[in-house]
């Protein structure tokens, strides 16, 4: 019994038809589109009237149609997730790069010495006034 129902199982299985339909709801497209190519040339033959030679052309046209077929299918949540966190990664490496190039363009400034040792000089010279002024008036 169980045999039976496993070999029915198998041979109802979903059509071909039905998979598509189901594609096309979900955003599949196959659109057929086709080129027509026209080669022309020209055939010359040599006919004789009044016993002289004369050549006569003819133009001929040769049609060729090319057929292809465009699909397109959608991408799934995941193939979609995958794309856009590539595209986040690729962002985030540029701004690290730009800020890369950006600090090496700088000029590197060293801080002014002559500037620090003006400020140690007048602040050794204002504690030196400040114990002059406060032993001559304390006193």
């Amino acid at each position: 019994m169980m045999r039976y129902l496993a070999i029915i199982l198998l041979l109802s299985s979903c059509s071909a038809q039905y998979h598509l339909n189901k594609a096309i709801k979900k955003g599949y497209k196959c659109e057929e589109t086709g080129d027509t190519i026209r080669i022309m040339s020209v055939d010359s033959i040599p006919v004789i009237i009044h016993d002289s030679i004369v050549w006569e052309k003819f133009i001929t046209t040769k049609d060729t149609i090319i057929k292809y077929k465009t699909t397109y299918v959608p991408r799934t949540r995941y193939q979609e997730r995958l794309n856009y966190k590539l595209k986040i990664k690729t962002i985030y490496k540029d701004r690290i790069v730009e800020k890369a190039q950006a600090k090496a363009t700088r000029p590197k400034t060293r801080g002014n010495l002559s500037l620090l040792f003006v400020g140690v000089g007048i602040g050794l010279l204002l504690s030196y006034l400040f114990k002059f002024t406060k032993d001559k008036y304390l006193l």
